[in-house]
């Protein structure tokens, strides 16, 4: 398992103006909360975060925050990029305490996707990540979806999917089984049926 590292200063300076000129110094705003403590507004240098989420690991690991020298054991719990140049923005941050449970976004793998395209299937994502509730130790680094055994017309939903020991799916406890990925007939030969019906 890759050790994830971020090193940070706490920050007094608040405000969109500080944050504007924190930015214009290749530094970002973030922000650490929960696990029982006051949440605390940091500056991270820009260069540092984006090399650490270059890796889509990092997103589902625990990562070791030292503020000022102070370790803490945290996930990223959101991140705003910029719409239009993809730059991270802005980081949360969510403390890891061991023995409680946290939710993490956790990015979708797809596999086998060939098997159903070989039937003449196209394959739709339609989540590419998911929620999930466990302790950090259990944090999965990605939930796999199978699509070996997918015929066209089939909708694979959240309650198909094997979650890994310790692990639940937020929305799924919610009582919503939503659609992660469904098979279909290529769109361009149904059109073109279609179209030549209509003339």
């Amino acid at each position: 398992m890759t050790d994830f590292t971020l090193n940070a200063q706490a920050r007094t300076d608040l405000g969109k103006g500080a944050s504007r000129r924190l930015r214009h110094s290749a530094s970002i705003p973030a922000v650490v909360y929960g696990g029982g403590k006051e949440a605390q507004s940091l500056t991270i240098v820009a260069k540092e975060i984006a090399k650490l989420f270059e890796n889509e690991a990092a997103f589902s690991h625990v990562i070791e925050l030292n503020v000022d020298g102070t370790k803490q054991n945290v996930i990223i719990k959101a991140m705003q990029r910029h719409p239009a140049k993809q730059f991270i923005m802005h980081a949360d941050f969510i403390r890891v305490v061991a023995g409680q449970k946290l939710t993490a976004k956790v990015p979708v793998h797809f596999i086998n996707e060939e098997a159903p395209v070989k039937k003449g299937g196209e394959v739709s994502h339609v989540e590419s990540e998911l929620e999930v509730s466990c302790e950090a130790k259990d944090l999965p680094e990605f939930i796999e979806v199978d699509l070996a055994n997918a015929e066209i017309g089939t909708i694979i939903h959240l309650s198909d999917l094997k979650a890994p020991k310790g692990v639940e799916f937020v929305a799924l406890a919610h009582g919503d089984d939503k659609a992660v990925a469904n098979v279909h007939a290529p769109r361009v030969s149904a059109e073109a049926e279609e179209e030549g019906a209509a003339e």
